[in-house]
């Protein structure tokens, strides 16, 4: 090492490198595949999922109507316990306005979440304070997270009661406080769980076999058959509840409902294996993807490589360096098995100095690491097999990567090695120049990868959606000030960079708290003819459409001041598309269970993810849903209009901090997976380019030297610098572009394959692969030309001489 200072730099500095990404890549996947394992019994915990054919798809999804858990355990006698989940917004879970009783402050958290107390029994988290057993029995019994407790109690919080959202009619008890619920478990999220068993959301809501709110889970007996407990499940909810009933209502039994089924999916496979399955209306903030999970484990591996390519490269390259030495050992009487040893040895040394490197490293990448993932991964210290298997996994490594030099070294012929004859051969020269387009091929397509990423992300949060998300600012937490919504609206009105303000909580863009309710919906008449189109339904003001810009291409907006308005509804054009209501459709009635009169029709508006339609049908009335307050902007000094407005807020609530989002800055949150994506594509990219540069660095000085001689002779002869350093260079950019011409149609392939995802993509563009391609080139150019430049500058008296 000391005798070879450049290339034991390169070779640990690779390898370092490379295993600092490997640690921070495992510990991401150790995470993703470690999903709600904590729990016991989690082999008999399943998910239940409604898979239905729609068209010549198959749709599923997770929403089960109330009564289905309570008729299961008693129906199926496979099924051991049977639980819900009911996570929507439109109900009152996500954000609230919590209240201590007795307390004047008022605070705005999120994490609430309905659930039968089945679910802490099939979840089951360790009790600080209380007993979890019959914790959510009664009715307004709520259970809080260790972290809430420390933060708005002193002392034991059980037995103290909250109010939420400014309803002191209705009191919740904390029967219980559980510690926080890990990041790698399914509730992961929620902080605040309350009873289920209180009364009904509506009259006859806990009866309803048409309404689907519900996660539902079910726990099996012990050495429960699982195909026939889902046969049964399946038969029991389609067959004899769900189709019975709604032919019992009335309701029309299409045929796709006829063909559906009930699958079971296993609590451990739901993070990384529910990509296919609809969350709409339900969305679960934290779902991982099995394909992301993979190719990180490939991306991990192929940076590996590179480094191990690195030290095979050097320590053939640097054979005629150590061709005498091996040849007095031979003489002396080491034989090939002695040289393996040897050279096996230094690689496996080589390999651990750049463990320990490699775990500093990671540790100090951490953070950042953490922040482009959005998870909150440590380094497992204190795991028993951690460190264990780091050590073995150097030492695997090392061999791999010290066996064949060690082969190669140790097979030259004394003879030949003594008299300076060349111990290099074709072969090895091929090997080479192989293993350095293999990793310049992987350097280019993860540039390329990150690139498309880059340019797929940006092409959403440009796209027209057809409303105004800019200079949107929305107020949460309003619930508090309920009477005087109206007062408040009118004064925040009044401040001059102000246009307008609207008042609800069905928002264009998915914040944290804004609702969604999903309706079927017949043109009028024929509810006994057709089986509904199903569509979102909100509840707006006369300013929405204002606020956030909606193009209205048909009749009017509403006016509070108009009787009729109250039974009128504004629909999208998707909506008459679906209803087949064709020709003028002002004045056109349409249902869903109550008749509204459209009076207006906007334009298609993209609301969800453009990673699916993005756009469903809308009917929106004219009603108070009173919890958030947009306020559209006309002003670039943001910072002003921000201090007008909590001015005017402290004015009406002076007891509670004032809580806001910017709505674009809501819509991009919606995409932060590919934005991760990008970011994440893009360090690796950064890390293969740099280390397979290392090893060409490397390549590049043993090139020059072994040429110090003939580049000497070139220019007495009368070869300029630029002719010189061409014939230098020329062979390695060759390489670069063998590689660029490999790594085309591989990273075209994986790009289509990674856009397949988003219904709204972009077409690859062949200034991508070009961009890659000449960055490559520019980093090998960049790499080679100091060595190149440096002997080319030299004297070639000098270099004649020492020959």
């Amino acid at each position: 090492m000391v005798n070879n200072k450049l290339y034991s730099i390169i070779k640990i500095g690779g390898f370092a490198f490379s295993i600092a990404i490997c640690i921070l890549i495992m510990l991401y996947i150790r995470h993703e595949t470690s999903y709600d394992k904590m729990y016991p019994n989690m082999n008999r915990v399943f998910r239940l999922i409604v898979s239905a054919p729609d068209g010549d798809k198959v749709r599923q999804t997770f929403a089960f109507p109330a009564p289905a858990a309570k008729t299961l355990q008693e129906e199926i006698p496979s099924v051991e316990l049977a639980g819900r989940i009911l996570p929507n917004t439109l109900f009152g879970a996500g954000s609230n306005l919590f209240t201590v009783n007795g307390r004047a402050e008022n605070y705005l958290d999120k994490g609430f979440v309905y659930v039968d107390q089945s679910i802490l029994e099939i979840f089951p988290l360790p009790v600080v304070q209380g007993q979890l057993s019959h914790a959510l029995d009664k009715p307004n019994a709520i259970v809080i997270t260790k972290s809430r407790a420390q933060k708005y109690f002193k002392g034991n919080a059980v037995g103290q009661t909250i109010y939420l959202n400014n309803n002191k009619n209705v009191l919740y008890n904390i029967t219980a406080v559980i510690d926080d619920v890990p990041s790698n478990s399914s509730l992961y999220g929620y902080d605040y769980f309350i009873s289920l068993a209180g009364e009904p959301f509506y009259p006859g809501e806990q009866n309803n076999w048409g309404a689907t709110n519900y996660i539902t889970y079910v726990k099996l007996k012990e050495n429960a058959d699982i195909a026939n407990a889902q046969r049964s499940i399946s038969k029991n909810y389609i067959q004899d509840h769900y189709i019975l009933l709604n032919k019992k209502n009335g309701m029309k039994i299409s045929p796709e409902m006829m063909r559906s089924t009930v699958l079971l999916q296993n609590a451990l496979d739901m993070h990384l294996h529910s990509k296919n399955i609809s969350e709409y209306g339900m969305a679960t903030q934290y779902q991982g993807d099995i394909k992301m999970v993979w190719i990180f484990a490939g991306i991990a591996f192929f940076i590996l490589l590179i480094a191990c390519i690195n030290f095979i490269n050097l320590s053939t390259a640097n054979a005629a360096t150590r061709a005498k030495e091996i040849g007095i050992r031979k003489t002396i009487g080491s034989n090939r098995r002695t040289l393996i040893f040897q050279f096996m040895t230094e690689a496996i040394c080589y390999s651990l100095i750049s463990l320990l490197t490699g775990l500093l490293l990671a540790f100090l990448l951490l953070p950042l690491f953490n922040n482009l993932a959005n998870k909150a991964l440590f380094i497992p210290w204190t795991v028993w097999y951690f460190v264990p298997s780091l050590i073995l996994s150097m030492l695997f490594i090392g061999i791999l990567a010290g066996l064949y030099p060690a082969l190669y070294l140790s097979g030259f012929q004394p003879i030949n090695a003594l008299k300076s004859k060349s111990v290099t051969n074709l072969k090895s020269s091929l090997l080479r120049n192989g293993l350095v387009i293999f990793q310049f091929a992987t350097s280019i397509i993860l540039m390329i990868s990150a690139l498309i990423a880059n340019q797929q992300i940006s092409f959403m949060l440009n796209k027209d959606i057809g409303f105004d998300k800019d200079q949107v600012i929305v107020l949460r937490g309003i619930t508090g000030i309920a009477s005087q919504t109206k007062e408040l609206k009118n004064e925040l009105k009044a401040i001059p960079t102000v246009s307008d303000v609207s008042i609800g909580d069905y928002l264009p863009v998915q914040l944290d708290g804004a609702k969604r309710n999903g309706n079927l919906f017949w043109a009028k008449g024929k509810e006994d003819l057709e089986l509904g189109e199903s569509g979102q339904f909100w509840n707006i003001d006369e300013s929405y459409l204002t606020t956030f810009g909606l193009k209205l291409i048909a009749g009017r907006n509403f006016d509070p001041h108009i009787a009729s308005d109250s039974s009128g509804a504004i629909v999208n054009k998707r909506m008459l598309a679906d209803l087949g209501i064709k020709g003028n459709p002002i004045g056109v009635q349409i249902t869903n269970g109550m008749t509204w009169t459209i009076i207006g029709v906007v334009d298609d508006f993209i609301f969800e993810s453009m990673k699916d339609e993005g756009y469903y049908p809308v009917c929106m009335t004219l009603a108070s849903s009173p919890s958030m307050l947009s306020i559209k902007t006309k002003s670039t000094e943001m910072s002003k209009t921000l201090a007008d407005i909590n001015t005017v807020w402290n004015k009406f609530s002076p007891n509670q901090k004032i809580d806001y989002n910017f709505l674009d800055a809501g819509f991009a949150d919606l995409y932060q997976d590919v934005q991760r994506t990008k970011n994440i594509f893009s360090c690796f990219a950064f890390v293969a380019i740099f280390v397979a540069a290392l090893g060409l660095f490397g390549l590049a000085t043993y090139v020059t030297q072994q040429r110090t001689k003939e580049i000497g002779v070139r220019k007495v002869l009368g070869a300029s610098s630029i002719r010189l350093l061409k014939l230098l260079s020329g062979d390695f950019i060759k390489l670069v572009f063998v590689a660029l011409i490999i790594a085309t149609p591989v990273a075209w392939w994986a790009m289509n394959q990674w856009l397949t995802d988003f219904n709204y993509r972009i077409e690859i563009n062949w200034f991508y692969f070009i961009l890659a391609g000449l960055s490559a080139i520019l980093v090998a150019f960049g790499t080679i030309s100091y060595q190149t430049w440096k002997v080319v500058r030299a004297n070639p008296v000098d270099s004649l001489r020492d020959e």
